[in-house]
C-alpha cells in the first residue's frame, strides 16, 4: 500500500488562513499555478508533510470533520489524484521507507 508525501518541488505557505501551494520549476516559483486549498484539503496537505497512508488520512480527517466515512474516503482519492497530476504529491511504497504494513 503506498504512502503519500509533498513533492519537493513545490511551496506552500498559509496566508490569511488559506494554504496555498506553488509549484518550482527550474528553481523559480511558477505564479501561473498557484493552488489554493479549502480547509479539508489543506487537512490533508499537513499530513503528508511526511508519508502517510491513505487510511492514515482518512481517520486524520473523520476526527477533525464530520462526514461520512465513503465521502472522506472518495474526497481523500480525489485528492491525490489531483495533486498527484499536478505533479505536487508522490506516492512512495511504505517498504521502501521502513515503515510497517
Amino acid at each position: 500500500m503506498p504512502c503519500y508525501v509533498r513533492s519537493e518541488s513545490v511551496v506552500s505557505r498559509v496566508i490569511a488562513g488559506q494554504t496555498l501551494i506553488i509549484p518550482v520549476r527550474k528553481g523559480v516559483g511558477d505564479l501561473t499555478s498557484i493552488y489554493s486549498l479549502n480547509p479539508v484539503a489543506s487537512a490533508i496537505w499537513q499530513a503528508i508533510q511526511q508519508p502517510r497512508r491513505k487510511e492514515e488520512i482518512v481517520v486524520a480527517i473523520e476526527k477533525e470533520f464530520a462526514g461520512d466515512r465513503q465521502q472522506i474516503e472518495h474526497d481523500v482519492d480525489m485528492f491525490f489524484d489531483e495533486m498527484h497530476s499536478a505533479g505536487l504529491i508522490n506516492p512512495v511504497e511504505a517498504h521502501a521507507l521502513g515503515v510497517p504494513a
